[in-house]
């Protein structure tokens, strides 16, 4: 499905195995069993075929415990896998600690994290992943610390974790409104962290996230006055156009728009 869409569109899509969200059904009674299975079986499958860049794990109450995250994450990582990890969001796990660990690329939430840990990320290269969206819309009165994360040298980034269970949204620019309104990130912060962060977090610094020479020319027009305005009318699209290695993908004036199949 991943390979089918990548070619129908001109976007990248960065592909990541995240077995251990759910366990099965089939597997209700039998987690360890299930996590084995991954570890030993669809792990391997996955990065022979090439399927994935990334392994990602829900570590949290209600979820998978470490040891099972642990036993999943250095699997992925045998085999070439880049490890991510959810962590904190509803419970303090250690689940933090078990990314830094293992050089994850990002440790995705951390709403709930402790200040041992918040200064264990700043001395980390783990990109820490907010995603107040989430929050929003299960209307926790919880955010994550980023105000503190930045402030012992954390790489925060952010993104929409768009998904129909937690966070329904597709809009980057309201995640920069609730970061800057919910978790007292600057506008200037939060675009850093939508943008060259969120490269970071991909391991696509060198190619994306900055408009530098070498770079790719990805870019978003915005119609707005200033930059402080794109977190400020929150929930408002202010996008007018939107360039893709240099060539115009989308623009609200017909004009610049490029024909169909060209």
């Amino acid at each position: 499905m991943i390979r089918s869409l990548e070619a129908a569109t001109k976007l990248e899509l960065v592909p990541t195995l995240m077995a251990l969200h759910a366990v099965p059904s089939s597997y209700r009674d039998r987690r360890a069993e299930y996590v084995e299975e991954v570890a030993t079986r669809l792990v391997p499958e996955v990065a022979g075929a090439g399927l994935a860049e990334f392994i990602d794990c829900f570590c949290d109450r209600g979820a998978f415990s470490v040891e099972d995250c642990r036993r999943v994450l250095e699997a992925g990582k045998s085999h070439g896998l880049i490890p991510r990890i959810h962590a904190e969001q509803l419970a303090r796990t250690g689940a933090a600690r078990l990314g830094i660990e293992l050089g994850a690329a990002s440790a995705d939430h951390l709403d709930m994290l402790k200040g041992a840990d918040i200064r264990a990320l700043g001395r980390s290269e783990v990109v820490a992943t907010l995603l107040p969206g989430a929050n929003f819309h299960l209307g926790l009165r919880v955010y994550s610390p980023a105000r503190d994360l930045i402030e012992y040298g954390a790489a925060v980034a952010l993104a929409t974790d768009f998904n129909p269970g937690t966070s329904p949204t597709l809009n980057m620019q309201f995640i920069l409104s609730l970061a800057c309104a919910q978790m007292r990130m600057t506008p200037a912060e939060a675009i850093t962290a939508a943008t060259i962060n969120g490269a970071c977090a991909l391991r696509r610094a060198k190619c994306l996230g900055s408009i530098e020479a070498g770079k790719q020319a990805d870019l978003v027009m915005m119609d707005i006055d200033d930059y402080r305005e794109i977190p400020y009318y929150f929930a408002v699209n202010h996008c007018t156009m939107t360039v893709k290695r240099g060539r115009v993908v989308y623009a609200r004036d017909t004009r610049y728009r490029i024909p169909q199949g060209s």
